[in-house]
């Protein structure tokens, strides 16, 4: 059985996850999102929750509550957020530079643009669960005559696959 895993949620949720945490890392100096932004911080938070959702949505159909058609809108405005405020900082920044929190953001919000167009393209992959067959022993093959030393043909028996002996002659050893 070969059982089909989706990518592009998975990609989309761990992008999810990343800016999640990178909000609560150093964006500037030793400022983080919560301290620097008045309000990207939160609507990146927003923005990665509901792609959380959408991915969670897209894994298991049971639990939509986000329509799929939304993920790229989601992804688009949170790699566009994140560009802007590394391109142009907020004036609490105070000209600091950028920090691990700000590059953990920005990758998070590529991650989930790519896991957004992965699940648009249906792009999976593919995983045998099932145990593998073991080769199986056929007497035929298994049990041939010994090769000859002078290289001369070895000699047919009775009951060749090629030539079968006709129903009514007796098999050797039978008495009829």
């Amino acid at each position: 059985m070969t059982r089909r895993f989706d990518i592009g949620p998975v990609v989309l949720a761990l992008g999810a996850i990343v800016i999640l945490v990178g909000l609560f890392l150093a964006w500037y100096g030793d400022l983080n999102a919560w301290d620097v932004f008045e309000l990207a911080d939160l609507l990146l938070a927003a923005l990665a929750v509901g792609a959380l959702v959408g991915a969670i949505g897209l894994l298991t159909p049971d639990v939509d509550y986000l329509d799929p058609r939304a993920l790229p809108w989601i992804a688009g405005a949170a790699l566009v957020v994140v560009a802007t405020q590394l391109l142009n900082p907020p004036p609490g920044a105070g000209g600091q530079e950028l920090g691990t929190g700000a590059w953990m953001a920005f990758a998070g919000a590529v991650a989930m643009t790519l896991g957004t167009l992965l699940s648009l393209g249906r792009v999976s992959f593919a995983v045998a669960v099932e145990g593998r067959d073991r080769r199986r022993r056929v007497a035929a093959v298994d049990h041939r005559p010994p090769p000859t030393e002078t290289g001369e043909p070895v000699a047919r028996s009775s009951t060749s696959l090629l030539h079968p002996r006709p129903a009514d002659e007796p098999e050797a050893g039978e008495t009829g």
